[in-house]
């Protein structure tokens, strides 16, 4: 199963990237998910199941531990690609 996560992190400050979304691109960039897009008003990113889930664990406690004091977050489950390429790609 695959699955995309959106979320933000609060309070937002547009001068300079406040240290719990600092964190929350180190999680997402560094959790060898798909696809991942970060930027000052959402982010978003894709992998196996099993990587976000962890992705999330990890973005709430560390996040909220830096400062955060609101995480918001959606997790939806995407179709598999028919291409095979793709799909070995993404099980990295």
């Amino acid at each position: 199963m695959r699955l995309r996560v959106e979320f933000t992190t609060e309070p937002f400050d547009l001068d300079e990237a406040p240290a719990h979304a600092v964190v929350a691109r180190e999680i997402v960039t560094g959790a060898g998910l798909d696809a991942v897009d970060v930027g000052p008003f959402g982010n978003t990113a894709e992998g196996g199941a099993e990587r976000v889930l962890d992705a999330v664990g990890a973005l709430l406690r560390d996040t909220l531990e830096a400062g955060a004091t609101r995480v918001s977050l959606q997790v939806n489950v995407i179709e598999e690609s028919a291409d095979p390429a793709q799909s070995e790609g993404s099980a990295r």
